[in-house]
């Protein structure tokens, strides 16, 4: 492998910048011996890795060379190099502030957000969450008051533990196939998954290099039938799995642009990769998948209502924004956690330990700011592909920062 120049010292923060956070490396398949460096070494302190991401920026932004040769032999970088710059400084200005933290510094909430992914956060108008529970009331049965029906209509859609790896095996096998016809794999490639306890989120990939996912779905709480088919589709077929083998392909295989060879919590990468994973499901099935999904699941003799889980999909997906809201409650009202959770449940018309599991996300010192993927990614990446599965294939393959996606679609809107 040729020297990477200001690439390597970009593996080498986020690396160094991992060994004080747990996860905050959520995948690594880069050269072996610049880990194994990194862990041998002593532990940087937090105001070195500051300084270290300030004169990297720097470096960038004078135009130093991202590799000092290039394996190919056609010299150091290529004619996607301003893009590339571009992808790379927005990555570094979020490590930046990841050491900010680190070293004591105090950052706003939205600051935080914005430094590291690329959006600015905002609080959602109660007056979207009321007319979401309206819509509910019209489309959900029953004469219950709507919190206590939609938690029970929701609960009694849970997955008998027994039935959820045939459930996942069957859901992935046809979301595979459709990637693959729509987007193409790489040769090889391999998910599996496994069944995990102990966590604070619903689902994890991990991906591990050499186009292989290890994904873990949390049975902490039950697995709804409502919600599979999303997550299978989120973790694997056309989500992140997708995304990683595409990416290891021809971004780093092909091309050598190592950087690529690390994903890094409190990047930009992340909102576009969650945005996308997101998105996944509609781009492989159509925007109401709920009637595919039930071919899957009715057969295993597991419930799931198609035309009224299409409904109350549509109907509810504005209360996710009441996580967003219920973190600017807790980092930057102060607010109690418990008074938190009390809203996040009367807000998200969640029981009292999934709007608890949504709070323990929220304040996990890791993935506090990370909520914000979820709730910015998806309409920001759904607006950029706008019907298009050429625009999804280029999330897939190429490197992309939030503000070429927000370009594009004010370009797209004049047009």
């Amino acid at each position: 492998m040729a020297e990477p120049g200001l690439v390597e010292e970009y593996l080498t923060l986020g690396l160094r910048l991992g060994r004080h956070i747990d996860g905050m490396v959520d995948a690594y398949y880069g050269p072996a011996g610049r880990a194994a460096s990194v862990e041998a070494e002593p532990l940087v302190a937090p105001d070195r890795l500051v300084a270290d991401s300030r004169s990297l920026l720097a470096s960038i932004d004078a135009g130093s060379p991202l590799e000092t040769a290039h394996p190919s032999g056609g010299g150091p970088e290529d004619g996607a190099a301003p893009s590339r710059r571009h992808w790379l400084r927005a990555q570094v200005v979020g490590l930046l502030t990841t050491a900010r933290k680190l070293a004591g510094e105090q950052i706003g909430y939205a600051d935080e957000v914005e430094a590291c992914y690329g959006v600015r956060p905002t609080r959602v108008d109660e007056e979207v969450l009321v007319a979401a529970h309206r819509r509910l009331e019209e489309v959900l049965p029953g004469s219950d008051p709507l919190a206590e029906r939609l938690v029970a209509w929701r609960e009694s859609h849970a997955v008998p533990v027994d039935k959820l790896r045939p459930a996942i095996d069957s859901l992935a096998e046809d979301l595979r196939h459709r990637t693959k016809t729509l987007f193409g794999l790489p040769d090889g490639e391999h998910v599996e998954f496994d069944l995990v306890t102990g966590q604070p989120w619903s689902g994890f990939n991990y991906y591990l290099g050499d186009l292989h996912s290890r994904v873990a779905v949390n049975t902490d709480l039950p697995v709804l039938s409502t919600s599979l088919a999303h997550l299978v589709a989120h973790e694997s077929y056309p989500g992140h799995h997708t995304e990683h083998t595409r990416k290891e392909v021809g971004l780093v295989r092909r091309r050598h642009w190592w950087e690529e060879s690390i994903f890094l919590v409190g990047t930009p990468q992340c909102l576009l990769a969650e945005g996308l994973a997101d998105l996944g499901l509609e781009v492989a099935m159509g925007r109401r998948p709920e009637l595919i999904v039930a071919e899957h699941l009715r057969p295993l003799g597991i419930r799931y209502d198609a035309e009224v889980v299409a409904e109350v999909s549509e109907a509810s997906e504005a209360l996710g924004a009441v996580r967003q809201n219920a973190a600017f409650r807790l980092h930057e009202d102060r607010a109690d956690v418990d008074i938190v959770t009390a809203e996040v449940a009367r807000w998200g018309l969640l029981s009292s330990d999934r709007a608890a599991k949504a709070v323990e996300f929220l304040t996990h010192p890791t993935w506090r700011a990370y909520l914000t993927c979820y709730v910015e990614g998806l309409p920001l990446c759904r607006a950029f592909v706008d019907g298009d599965p050429l625009r999804f294939d280029r999330l897939l393959a190429e490197q992309l920062t939030p503000d070429v996606l927000s370009e594009q679609i004010r370009v797209d809107a004049a047009s």
